[in-house]
């Protein structure tokens, strides 16, 4: 059995709660809703019967807020509230940092990345560059660091990539989604780049304001993306790809599967002794993130990409 360890959270962001009941197999639905997320309990609630992940359990808790850690484990049967980062220790074989605020990554994570504990750290990684060597500088040391969004595993795009060989060659990609390119851009480049295979990308502009933030990339191979992120919108995440032969739109809504399938992979991750998501993905997709706020503060010059 793999005890994991799971330490946050940010303000607005419910993965703790999530996250752990989907590991551990239960939830207390009311708890949930009182802390402030009814949705969450909902889509818990719809697929109760694929709760619980075999051979991993979380068994310990910590947040800022030792309150806030106390709702997490009556909400998801987490047995160990801890006071301080440092009784983890020797206790857990994984860590889950489910903060998606990444100033506080480097600081939360570090003393488990120099134990040698694998974790995972929630989207995005980091948000400056300094941050971003830090966390390769570990990973070229063989220190255990994942990171992405939920969205990488979404169904809805791994059916997209399917169906990708009847356009090719794409030429322009669209990508709309609500909130700000700080935390939830990460959202978009993961479906996008999980589709695509990972390319590489060529170069990065930042279009438009703190709260419609247009976000275009060049790919090496020629092709366009733009990215959406409006504080004005609603609705879900929508991904279209358009080719030479045709286009395919992707509307992602299954949150409940794509984080099922995240946490999946991480455990079989720990399983193995590495993390099955190759770092460089994330490093690529973390320098696309920084490079666009580089732009935005530049007055949106377009930053080439080594």
């Amino acid at each position: 059995m793999i005890n994991i360890g799971i330490i946050g959270m940010s303000e607005g962001n419910a993965h703790p709660y999530s996250w752990s009941s989907i590991i551990n197999g239960q939830y207390d639905g009311a708890e949930i809703t009182r802390a402030g997320y009814p949705a969450v309990a909902t889509y818990l609630q719809a697929n109760h019967d694929t709760l619980g992940i075999p051979g991993a359990r979380v068994s310990h808790v910590w947040c800022q807020d030792r309150s806030i850690a106390e709702s997490i484990a009556r909400s998801s049967g987490i047995d160990h509230i801890v006071d301080g980062l440092a009784e983890m220790m020797g206790q857990v074989d994984a860590v889950i940092l489910g903060r998606d605020d990444p100033e506080s990554h480097v600081v939360l994570a570090r003393p488990f990345i120099e134990a040698g504990i694998p974790i995972f750290i929630d989207k995005p990684l980091a948000y400056s560059r300094e941050d971003l060597n830090w966390f390769s500088e570990q990973n070229r040391n063989g220190k255990f660091i994942m990171s992405c969004s939920s969205m990488r595993y979404a169904n809805e795009c791994r059916i997209a990539k399917q169906e990708l060989a009847a356009l090719v060659p794409i030429e322009l990609v669209t990508a709309v989604g609500k909130k700000d390119w700080k935390k939830y851009g990460i959202h978009l480049l993961e479906a996008v780049f999980a589709v695509l295979d990972d390319p590489r990308p060529a170069s990065v502009q930042h279009l438009g304001g703190l709260d419609r933030e247009i976000v275009h990339v060049r790919l090496a191979s020629g092709a366009d993306i733009t990215l959406h992120l409006f504080n004005a919108v609603s609705g879900t995440f929508q991904v279209t790809f358009f080719g030479q032969q045709g286009w395919e739109s992707v509307d992602i809504r299954n949150s409940y599967s794509m984080f099922r399938d995240n946490l999946v992979e991480f455990i079989r991750s720990v399983q193995e002794g590495s993390p099955r998501l190759d770092f460089g993905k994330t490093h690529q997709l973390m320098n696309i993130i920084i490079a666009a706020n580089e732009s935005r503060l530049q007055g949106g010059n377009c930053i080439v990409l080594s």
